[in-house]
């Protein structure tokens, strides 16, 4: 299968009319993430393709079509299934599985919860190693999608120009539920080289049980109303109000995430719960920002995307992880983050499909990058409307 940006818009009045297929599930402890395929109906002759196509000097059968992006919480997972019901996704590889319908996917819910999606659905999971998912779908997207990889720093937000040539090795810092720390050499070419159990899930986990959130884009958000440095003690705090400046450290400076609580004379219920998520944000974020330094550092990399959807887009959160990166490698090392944050699993996982590898996956792609996705409009409700969905022409070869 093999992908190809086109301009947002482009077929804008045949997308009501369209097949969906290609599903690929990513199935994490806290979020299930979905990747689908929707076919332009009026690129299809008597419901199958037939338009043929040089792709990389073979001919081909291609379908024009989207990318769609989605994600569900796992514990709601029953939401999940009635969605991909609801657009009868999967499709059908009959040389793979005999005549059932099969879907790939990735993540530990790959497992928990193949025997509920083929009850439901009758649809077997082709699972996918999740490390394999995580690095093809990285590097599918910082090679094929122009405008993908930005930096966020002050306020400032930075594509980055990704020189192909000159791409590994780099650090792939995956936060989900937990942290991995992945160094990449190549396509296929990977290792786990470090990891931290406080990710995402401590942040929602703690944020939940401290301000009775009832999800995490509402811990997100009440997050970002609040003042970290009520609950956090500064160097400020023990200093008098003066910087430390023998070893560089300024008032403003964290010198204890919740220390100033210790000796307050207060209880949970007297502190805003906007503080408190501020000050539980700031803490994850800044500890991820500075182990991946530390971790880059020890291979000599300069390059550090971070993906996984704790990061969400959020401003506060990808300054944070950049201020970090920068005060610990002295400006050395770069944080770098990438649009399509949260999908990198599942998107390894879609081009699993493809059995000809990931060069002739971004083969297309490669031949016009000066195109980018784009915000549409046209999402679904259940659709992340935040993540641009992609044109694209589909290789069924």
């Amino acid at each position: 299968m093999d992908l190809e940006v086109t301009p947002a818009g482009a077929n804008s009045d045949t997308r009501s009319d369209a097949r969906i297929s290609h599903l690929a599930l990513d199935i994490g402890g806290t979020l299930a993430k979905l990747v689908y395929f929707s076919g332009n109906k009026k690129l299809l002759n008597d419901d199958r393709v037939q338009s043929s196509a040089e792709v990389g000097g073979r001919s081909s059968s291609v379908l024009h079509g989207r990318l769609h992006f989605a994600k569900f919480e796992t514990r709601k997972i029953d939401e999940c299934i009635a969605f991909i019901h609801s657009k009868e996704l999967g499709s059908q590889h009959p040389k793979e599985l005999g005549n059932g319908k099969i879907v790939k996917a990735t993540g530990g819910g790959a497992f928990k919860f193949a025997d509920l999606f083929k009850e439901k659905l009758d649809v077997c999971l082709d699972k996918e190693d999740e490390m394999d998912c995580l690095v093809a779908g990285a590097n599918f997207l910082l090679k094929a999608v122009h405008q993908e990889a930005f930096t966020y720093i002050g306020g400032q937000k930075e594509f980055v120009q990704i020189n192909q040539d000159d791409l590994y090795p780099f650090l792939l810092v995956n936060i989900g539920s937990g942290v991995s720390m992945i160094k990449v050499d190549g396509n296929g070419k990977f290792e786990r080289v470090s990891g931290t159990s406080l990710g995402g899930g401590t942040f929602w986990g703690l944020g939940k049980l401290l301000t009775k959130c009832n999800s995490f884009d509402e811990l997100l958000e009440l997050s970002q109303q609040g003042n970290n440095r009520v609950v956090d003690m500064l160097v400020g705090d023990i200093y008098g109000g003066g910087d430390y400046n023998k070893i560089g450290l300024s008032s403003t400076a964290i010198a204890s995430s919740f220390g100033k609580t210790v000796s307050a004379n207060k209880v949970l219920e007297n502190y805003r719960t906007e503080d408190l998520a501020r000050s539980l944000l700031r803490m994850i974020s800044n500890n991820i920002g500075q182990l991946a330094y530390l971790t880059a550092l020890r291979f000599g990399l300069r390059r550090i995307f971070f993906g996984g959807f704790f990061i969400r887009g959020q401003c506060y959160t990808m300054d944070t992880i950049s201020v970090a990166v920068h005060y610990w490698s002295k400006g050395d090392a770069q944080a770098m983050f990438m649009r399509h944050e949260g999908f990198l699993g599942a998107l390894g996982a879609f081009m699993s499909y493809n059995k000809q590898g990931p060069d002739n996956f971004i083969h297309l792609m490669k031949q016009d990058p000066k195109h980018e996705p784009e915000f549409d409009g046209t999402a679904p409700e259940e659709e992340d409307s935040e993540y641009a969905s992609i044109d694209c022409f589909l290789d069924l070869a």
